[in-house]
This record gives structure tokens, C-alpha cells and sequence, in this order.
């Protein structure tokens, strides 16, 4: 079994438009979506829910009233404000530091999980497909993403897989770093701007950091292609392979308004490209 992951230095150079593409090219896998903050491999791949589970991270206070003595000490004590008079707890203003309950003298203050997202195992067109939620402005995400990696893995040894196609994290924090770690190939999707080259730079150094075998693929190379040639430079110098150049094609947008990868929509230039991309892919990785 064979783990590929696609990240971006950025958002939007077309990183999940790639995924959801290798997802319909490939042959027996499972597809990972480890951008939990803001998953969107669903919207192309349509995915039917068959297993639904709550994902728990971090902690905040519980007061129980029975129990309290309303002395105050965990009111003047809390370095964050979280607890109000009454006393209640502000949830949001919550660390989960757990001071509050080592000092509560009547041990009425415990310190409970919180629900921070869901996590799904579902059925697609091309088969398996684990993926995630996470809710609004909760943390933890680095967390989530190694469940949904691990589910995946998992799931792909159950079934006998070949491969796990990963939709992994724009930027470079943590998430990005649980999305790459222990994959066979990372393929860094980047455009032809200043910004694009800056991002996939500071990716491509993490995954180097990480010894992940890097590879780039520059979407829409066509619309700057002097910049093209600087990224093409840079790959050079820093031994970068760069494994393909998509050209810029409105089928690309067609198929996603149809909810569909550009590989089952037609046959147009980026079609044909990224089905060459893959071929390499399957190439370097075959056993």
C-alpha cells in the first residue's frame, strides 16, 4: 500500500481539483481528506455516509453548583476570566487548564471533553472515503487530520488497497505536518506567482525536514509562463522533480459545477495532464 498526499504552500492553486482527479484514476484505494478546517474533497466526490463519529478534543471546566461553596478562589484564580460570578464558566474563554479544578476546595469543579467536530467514514464513486468536520473556531485540528490519516490507513489494509490518496492541508502548520508524515510521495500543487513560489518553498522545506519525497506540479502554468520558468529555475536548483505543468482550461470549472473531477468531465488539455501526472505517480510508486 502506497500513501500519496497533495498539499499547497497556499489555498487555492487547485490542490483538491488534483486530489479528487488522482481519486478517479487510481485503481483499488481509499481517499483521505485531511483538510479539516475546510474540507471540500466531498463537493467533487459526492460521498455517501455510512459511519458517523464525534470527535472529542480538549477540555473545559464544569462546575457543580450541589458541590460548590462559593468561596471564589477559582473566580480570582483564573489568569483568563473564564469563570464569571455565580460562579458559571465562559466556555469560550475556557483554556482547559484545569487550574480552577485543583484549587476548588469542595472538588466541585471537574474538567469535562469537549465535542469538536465529527469524523465520517463513507462510500463514493470510487470507493472508500474518510473525512471530517471540524466545528467552528475549534482547535486541535493537527489531531483530527492524524485520526482521518489513520482511519484511512486502517481501512486500506482491511480492504487490501492499494493505494490512500490524500488530500492534505494548504500552509505548513500542524495539520499540514500530521497530513505528510510517513507518506511514500508528497506532490506540492503551486501556481505561477510570486506568492505561489514563496508557499510551496516553506512546504517543500517541511517536507524535506520530514524526509517525504517531494515532487511539484504547477497549475495553470500557462496564464505567467515567465513566472513558470522561475518556479522550473527553482525546482532546478533545489532538485525539486517537477512532475507535471497543468494549462489553464474552463472545463476545470465546468466539471466542478457539475461536481465532478476534470478527468471524468472531458478529454481538454489539463484532463490529459493530469492523467500523464498520474502515470508517473503509479510508475515511481508501483512495488
Amino acid at each position: 500500500m502506497k500513501q500519496i498526499v497533495v498539499i499547497s504552500g497556499k489555498g487555492g492553486t487547485g490542490k483538491t481539483v488534483v486530489t479528487a482527479s488522482l481519486a478517479a484514476l487510481a485503481g483499488k484505494k481509499v481517499m483521505a481528506d485531511c483538510d479539516v478546517d475546510a474540507a471540500d474533497l466531498h463537493i467533487l466526490l459526492s460521498p455517501e455516509i455510512k459511519e458517523r463519529h464525534t470527535f472529542k478534543s480538549g477540555k473545559t471546566a464544569v462546575i457543580d453548583m450541589s458541590k460548590c461553596a462559593r468561596c471564589g478562589l477559582c473566580l480570582s484564580s483564573c489568569r483568563f476570566e473564564a469563570i464569571k460570578p455565580g460562579p458559571s464558566v465562559d466556555a469560550v474563554s475556557c483554556e482547559g487548564c484545569a487550574f480552577c479544578s485543583f484549587i476548588c476546595p469542595a472538588e466541585a469543579i471537574t474538567m469535562e471533553e469537549n465535542d469538536t467536530g465529527e469524523w465520517y467514514i463513507s462510500e463514493t464513486r470510487f470507493g472508500p472515503m474518510v473525512h471530517a468536520k471540524l466545528g467552528i473556531a475549534e482547535e486541535n485540528s493537527g489531531k483530527l487530520v492524524s485520526l482521518v490519516r489513520n482511519k484511512a490507513k486502517e481501512l486500506a489494509e482491511e480492504m487490501g488497497l492499494d493505494w490512500v490518496i490524500i488530500d492534505g492541508s494548504p500552509g505548513i502548520g500542524c495539520p499540514v505536518i500530521a497530513s505528510i508524515s510517513g507518506v511514500d510521495t508528497a506532490l506540492v500543487v503551486t501556481e505561477p506567482t510570486m506568492s505561489g513560489l514563496h508557499d510551496a518553498d516553506r512546504v517543500i522545506k517541511v517536507t524535506r525536514y520530514f524526509n517525504v519525497p517531494v515532487k511539484l506540479v504547477i497549475n495553470k502554468f500557462d496564464l505567467n509562463e515567465n513566472f513558470s520558468g522561475k518556479i522550473e529555475l527553482y525546482c532546478k536548483e533545489n532538485n525539486v522533480p517537477i512532475l507535471g505543468k497543468i494549462p489553464f482550461d474552463k472545463d476545470v470549472v465546468k466539471a466542478m459545477v457539475d461536481k465532478r473531477s476534470v478527468v471524468e468531465f472531458s478529454d481538454g488539455p489539463a484532463s490529459l495532464e493530469i492523467r500523464r501526472i498520474w502515470r508517473s505517480l503509479e510508475d515511481e510508486n508501483l512495488p
